[in-house]
């Protein structure tokens, strides 16, 4: 069964028996004959009064006639042609409380039902329908009531055979037409419903096995219908899904042949970051104070190059290390970030507002990546104003409340533009600026949070921008703690 079923989807076609056209016309012959069969009973129960009706009518008429005269002055012959004409036995009528037998053959020996028409309700005559329905055909009914407006109460002794037989044609025309009335009914319900509902969920069907198949092919977005109901906001749904499950894709196309590329020349990278630091190795040897101040700080920035590079830093490849926590002084690391961005060629004032004696739960090398990245990022963004009067500054501040550190990074640029706050932390979609590739917030997000910290953007106007890095203390291991304080004792 799930091989079949497997199959079907594969090839994107139900079989007609299976489909939901199918289906539907089917359970609308269904519900439509079982409205027919709900309203068959009060029907055929009508059909029965209206008949005994019709029979007592010609039964007054004729009594009209006899009364004229002396009935016994009619022959027998003409009386049983009379009641032959009706169907019945015997008629009689009552007035003034007196009845009176006009005319009668063969009289009966009992009657079995008693019906006065003028007494009968709703549920007697359908109780009484589906009697003669089910059980008549052998029986003598006594059928009494008003005909017309005479005062007169006629009487009808008639078998119901003929009855039964009536009910039994008016049953089988009814079956027919119902079933006429189904068919033109489900067919015109067909088409409309697949107008309206089956042709587009095929459509959307066909929309989803063609996009399945090549996802990066534009085309094979379905293009949604002007419509505002629920088909409508379903189609609207489908494109959006689809096209940003097509994003996506591009995107991770994007992040692996990055990664790719970052591969092929991590290698030679490497090579010539080496090179240059065994240049800067020379340096220390050189006694000029110019260059013993930035000597240092040269070879820092190498060897933390190199570090880099030895991990193949292909975002969304490869994964990054595990934070390797220590207790940091926090302003000697803002120190060396502010070294590394050379922040005075580009007129841009630096505050390190860091108490000096502030301690941080961190890794240094990843919390350094995560400064950089931030400063980097509002530096730029100043750089890029090119207005002389403008204030360019950028501070970094820390604070403690418990365990937890707490990190504000302020810079006085132009602010994020809405698109970049949308997709704030989303590698080549949070840029702020033309070419650049949003990488930088998204590595450091994800650093933030291998710390079990929060990187968010607290503000960010036109002159104020700030993101807070929030960092908790590592909890403190018990049984660790438990036996170092053994090993001491």
């Amino acid at each position: 069964m799930s091989e079949t079923v497997t199959d079907q989807n594969a090839g994107g076609r139900v079989p007609l028996s299976r489909g939901l056209s199918t289906k539907l016309l089917l359970l609308t012959i269904l519900f439509v004959l079982l409205a027919e069969v709900l309203i068959f009973i009060p029907s055929i129960a009508n059909f029965r009064l209206r008949w005994l009706e019709e029979r007592l009518g010609a039964a007054a008429a004729v009594s009209a006639v006899l009364m004229q005269g002396d009935p016994q002055s009619f022959s027998r012959s003409v009386q049983d042609d009379v009641l032959m004409s009706i169907g019945a036995r015997a008629i009689a009528v009552r007035d003034g409380g007196v009845s009176r037998l006009l005319v009668v053959t063969e009289m009966p020996p009992q009657v079995d039902e008693q019906i006065d028409l003028a007494a009968t309700g709703p549920m007697q005559a359908m109780m009484g329908a589906t009697d003669t329905f089910v059980y008549g055909g052998n029986r003598m009914l006594r059928v009494f009531g008003k005909a017309g407006e005479s005062d007169k109460q006629f009487e009808l002794i008639i078998p119901d055979w003929k009855l039964r037989a009536a009910m039994l044609t008016y049953s089988r025309n009814v079956a027919l037409l119902s079933l006429l009335i189904s068919l033109i009914t489900a067919t015109l319900v067909f088409l409309a419903i697949n107008w309206i509902m089956i042709r587009p969920v095929r459509a959307m069907t066909r929309s989803m096995l063609a996009f399945s198949q090549a996802p990066d092919d534009p085309s094979r977005i379905i293009q949604p219908e002007p419509r505002g109901d629920e088909i409508g906001v379903a189609q609207r749904e489908l494109a959006g899904m689809q096209t940003r499950l097509q994003r996506t894709l591009g995107e991770q196309k994007h992040l692996a042949d990055l990664g790719l590329a970052v591969s092929k020349i991590n290698h030679d990278m490497r090579n010539i970051l080496a090179s240059a630091q065994l240049l800067s190795d020379r340096l220390s040897g050189v006694k000029d104070p110019a260059v013993q101040s930035f000597a240092p700080k040269l070879v820092r920035a190498l060897d933390r190059a190199v570090a880099y590079t030895q991990g193949v830093l292909a975002y969304g490849r490869a994964q990054e290390a595990p934070p390797a926590r220590r207790r940091l002084l926090l302003a000697r690391l803002v120190d060396e970030v502010e070294g590394l961005l050379g922040l005075e060629a580009a007129g841009i004032a630096f505050a390190n507002e860091v108490d000096p004696a502030f301690e941080i739960d961190a890794d240094s090398e990843q919390l350094f990546r995560v400064l950089t990245n931030l400063c980097r990022n509002a530096a730029e963004a100043m750089a890029a104003d090119q207005e002389v009067a403008l204030v360019r500054r950028l501070s970094i501040a820390a604070e403690r409340t418990g365990s937890m550190s707490r990190i504000l990074v302020t810079d006085t640029g132009p602010g994020l533009p809405q698109k970049a706050r949308e997709n704030l932390f989303a590698a080549f979609r949070g840029s702020a600026r033309s070419g650049g590739t949003g990488l930088g917030l998204a590595i450091a997000h994800e650093l933030v949070r291998a710390h079990s910290g929060t990187l968010e953007l607290l503000e960010s106007v036109g002159g104020r921008t700030v993101f807070a890095i929030t960092i908790p203390d590592q909890p403190v291991q018990l049984d660790e703690a438990r036996k170092t304080l053994r090993r001491q004792a």
